[in-house]
């Protein structure tokens, strides 16, 4: 099972594809939480934030902070969330100079071949950047382009897809699996 699951800020997406994950290995198998951000220093509210979402998991699963995600889905078979693709991507376009000219393909190709691959239950969670205004800088339009896309092309290929608007599921797509 993949389950992409989509949401604007505050919407619940992190804590609903928690539930899914857990559901899915029925609290018997392992879980991997892949935290795809970094926790600023000296930001009291963003570590608020982040300490939220840790406390409400369960104790059992284990946390890898990385932005090599296709790397880390690629070495671990377990059962793994990952929070969120558009932290991923932030530092994706950063690596790549993508905000001006530079690209992401080569990342958002590795991405997508490990997401297809994952053999063991997958929760990606991403913003759902289609349902705002379109940003006013050249930066936050390119942001929003790629993470749009890159929605679409993870859509594809998951089996689910689940939309979170004020913490009520709706289902996108569902193959059955």
């Amino acid at each position: 099972m993949r389950i992409l699951v989509l949401g604007g800020i505050r919407s619940g997406k992190s804590q609903w594809a928690e539930s899914a994950i857990a559901q899915a290995v029925s609290g018997t198998q392992p879980v991997c939480y892949l935290a795809t951000g970094p926790v600023p220093a000296g930001d009291a509210e963003w570590q608020a934030r982040v300490a939220a979402h840790r406390d409400r998991r369960p104790r059992s699963w284990s946390t890898v902070e990385t932005t090599e995600v296709a790397r880390q889905l690629r070495a671990d078979a377990t059962a793994t969330l990952v929070d969120d693709i558009g932290s991923w991507l932030t530092t994706a376009m950063d690596r790549a100079g993508a905000w001006t000219d530079g690209s992401v393909a080569a990342d958002v190709e590795e991405l997508l071949d490990a997401v297809s691959a994952f053999a063991s239950p997958l929760a990606l969670v991403s913003p759902e950047v289609g349902l705002t205004v379109v940003p006013a800088t050249a930066a936050g339009r390119r942001f929003a382009d790629e993470l749009g896309l890159l929605n679409q092309r993870l859509a594809a290929v998951c089996d689910r897809v689940v939309l979170v608007v004020a913490g009520q599921p709706v289902t996108v797509k569902d193959t059955g699996r």
